[in-house]
């Protein structure tokens, strides 16, 4: 894997992290309900915190034991495939069955980040990245795998990077609609993007494999 692959890899962690902070099912509308309740803009802020942090604690969970695999080089080409495999059938999944966990509308509304870690979880949102994260890992001698010495490390620095994107994306969506746009902006939105996040499932598994399999040929 040469340095504009692990380049574009990276690219896509951020882009992901992106589109998982716009993503209304990932807890901005929350902050924006928040500073309402409050009258204030700081609580818009205050309220991604535990957002953030919910959510990197989702993507650390699943990345760091399926990284650790990867460094078994034998199985390493096997792990992925089947890693890319288990994304796409959860994306089929989330486009035939788009209801979303009853489990977490059971959740108190001062448990801000223990709801994005279910949230996101129940989402497979950890299981999008981890195509990239092991095509980052199968790649030593690389740049990436010269600044990070084990799969732990760079998982986590694949979560930290990723959540990062998250929230300064998901802050934006929020600040917006809560100076800006008002609730009219909050209509449908959750339930427009459900086909689209079982799409990006779907395409996250197919791509991975596709990768594994052009590089084995």
């Amino acid at each position: 894997m040469n340095s504009d692959e692990i380049r574009a890899l990276w690219i896509a962690v951020i882009a992901i992290g992106i589109y998982h902070g716009l993503n209304p099912a990932m807890g901005w509308p929350l902050a924006v309900a928040r500073g309402l309740e409050r009258k204030r803009s700081s609580a818009v802020f205050a309220t991604l915190a535990p957002l953030g942090g919910g959510h990197f604690a989702a993507m650390a969970i699943v990345l760091v034991p399926f990284t650790l695999l990867a460094w078994i080089v034998e199985w390493n080409g096997a792990i992925r495939i089947a890693c890319g495999a288990l994304v796409l059938a959860f994306g089929i999944y989330k486009l035939i069955d788009r209801r979303h966990p009853r489990f977490l509308a059971r959740v108190k509304p001062t448990q801000i980040a223990w709801w994005s870690f279910l949230m996101a979880t129940a989402h497979g949102a950890g299981l999008m990245l981890l195509p990239i994260a092991l095509g980052l890992c199968a790649a030593p001698g690389s740049a990436a795998s010269e600044l990070m010495r084990s799969g732990v490390a760079t998982s986590m620095a694949i979560a930290l990077v990723h959540t990062a994107a998250m929230v300064i994306s998901g802050l934006l969506a929020a600040w917006l609609v809560y100076r800006y746009l008002g609730l009219k902006a909050l209509n449908r939105g959750w339930f427009n993007l459900d086909v689209v996040w079982g799409a990006s499932l779907v395409v996250a598994g197919g791509a991975s494999v596709a990768m594994v399999l052009a590089q084995a040929g």
